[in-house]
């Protein structure tokens, strides 16, 4: 596959994410950033991004890409295919940096800006070309980027940002701060009135947000949570019960309260109180380990983010195997960590059942067969630890069929670490079974065929040091 680049201009938290995104998807990326510290907070944030975004997927992601940082914009978007402006939120500034970026892009580039208020059209007044690509922070692990501009720009550029796991929402026509900073605004403009009359602390609205609908707007939105509160007669419903409240005095949502130093020392004050005991690099760990979570329970589900994830996760390339298939390759998340500060035992097995999945998948077992009333149960399983493993450890399993004769499937799975180790082993003995009649049966040749091919061609080799632990040789 060849290797594409992209160009990243402006190397803050926003540039920054954008680079850890392209980088960790396997595109090269070149960074232009003037600011001396430029280097370092690149750094911190793809410290970040290795640390979290392989713990979304089941598989692993693409060899990571080539990063450097260019000593000027024309040199950092040549030959780039992507080109993403993040400079700071000033139009003028834009305007100078846009214009030497289209002046220098490849024809076929696209130029796409971070903005998060500016419309291409404000954008583009000087003679530019680009359209806005906003994302959300952190970029690489949420999948939202609001798509504007011009159409046939906007459908190439979603195109590559559905490769790199990410979810291009167009939006239909130019409006300032787009769609879902104008939530955001009116959310902040809330806040900071309650915070100024003393209704609520920083501390209390976060709680609000965080404990009750935070987490409903995570996997429904807006409107089909709203939908759901109509019960059984829905969103007509919902609107003729709580529509007139729209016109109640809840809310100062077009009066913005004085950003004066005393309104910026109140709630300066309560943020330290509520989070200055971290860090903010133990702030944005946590923040990430609680979305690898979410989105990994959304992605189980194959709902809201989840989908984008799971979508992407089924379009990575399984990498070739030396002799043995290799029915596993992944990164171990955060999550998968015990107390002694390494993988629980019961990931061992998880890794080892999802090899045997996807060796499932592999002799046409797959998800049509089992919905069709077919399967394999597990019978039996052994496993063997045999080296530690830690979050971030890469592991690549394989299989070796020891056998695969009338209702039965023997598998031996190795499971071993990226640096080569043996980690563990797996033993595991399946039953062929009806669905309907819950009851073992031999495989139609669906899937007896292909089996019968694997175990000859695994007939050849050493018997595995551990196994003869599960059924009969």
């Amino acid at each position: 596959m060849k290797v594409q680049k992209a160009a990243i201009i402006g190397g803050g938290v926003i540039g920054g994410g954008w680079a850890a995104r392209f980088l960790l998807n396997g595109w090269d990326v070149d960074i232009f950033d003037p600011d001396p510290e430029a280097g370092r907070k690149i750094d911190d944030v793809l410290a970040n991004a290795r640390r979290a975004l392989p713990g979304l997927y089941n598989r692993a992601l693409p060899n990571e890409g080539r990063l450097r940082f260019a000593t000027s914009m024309e040199e950092a978007v040549k030959n780039a295919l992507w080109i993403q402006e993040s400079v700071p939120e000033r139009l003028d500034v834009k305007h100078r940096v846009l214009e030497i970026l289209s002046a220098e892009k490849a024809n076929n580039a696209i130029l796409a800006s971070s903005t998060s208020g500016f419309k291409p059209s404000q954008l583009n007044e000087k003679g530019a070309n680009c359209i806005v690509a906003h994302p959300f922070n952190p970029v690489y692990l949420l999948p939202l980027i609001e798509l504007v501009g011009d159409p046939q720009i906007c459908a190439d550029a979603a195109d590559i940002l559905h490769e790199i796991g990410m979810y291009p929402l167009r939006v239909r026509k130019e409006i300032d701060a787009h769609i879902a900073d104008r939530f955001l605004e009116a959310v902040w403009r809330e806040a900071l009135w309650l915070v100024k009359d003393g209704v609520a602390t920083t501390e209390e609205i976060d709680e609000a947000i965080r404990l009750g609908f935070g987490l409903r707007w995570a996997q429904m939105g807006l409107f089909e949570t709203y939908r759901v509160a109509g019960g059984e007669a829905g969103m007509k419903h919902f609107m003729a019960q709580f529509g007139p409240a729209l016109k109640w005095p809840w809310t100062k949502l077009m009066d913005v309260p004085d950003f004066d130093d005393t309104l910026v020392n109140l709630i300066s004050g309560q943020s330290d109180t509520q989070s200055g005991h971290m860090s903010i690099r133990e702030l944005e760990r946590l923040r990430d380990d609680n979305l690898v979570g979410i989105l990994r329970a959304l992605k189980h589900r194959g709902s809201a983010a989840g989908a984008v994830i799971a979508a992407h996760e089924a379009g990575l390339d399984w990498p070739e195997g030396d002799g043995l298939p290799v029915t596993g390759d992944r990164t171990v998340p955060q999550s998968w960590t015990d107390y002694n500060g390494h993988m629980n035992e019961t990931h061992y097995l998880e890794v080892g059942s999802q090899a045997t999945d996807r060796f499932m998948e592999m002799v046409g077992a797959d998800t049509a067969y089992i919905a069709s009333g077919k399967s394999f149960f597990t019978a039996e399983n052994h496993v063997r630890y045999l080296a530690e493993v830690h979050a971030g450890d890469r592991l690549r399993i394989t299989t070796q069929v020891l056998a695969g004769g009338g209702k039965k499937m023997q598998l031996f799975q190795f499971i071993h670490r990226g640096d080569g180790e043996l980690a563990a082993t797996m033993e595991t003995l399946l039953l062929h079974v009806n669905l309907e009649t819950r009851r073992t049966e031999v495989p139609g040749p669906v899937v007896a065929e292909p089996l019968a091919k694997w175990v000859e061609a695994h007939a050849g080799l050493d018997w595995p040091e551990g196994a003869g632990r599960v059924g009969t040789r």
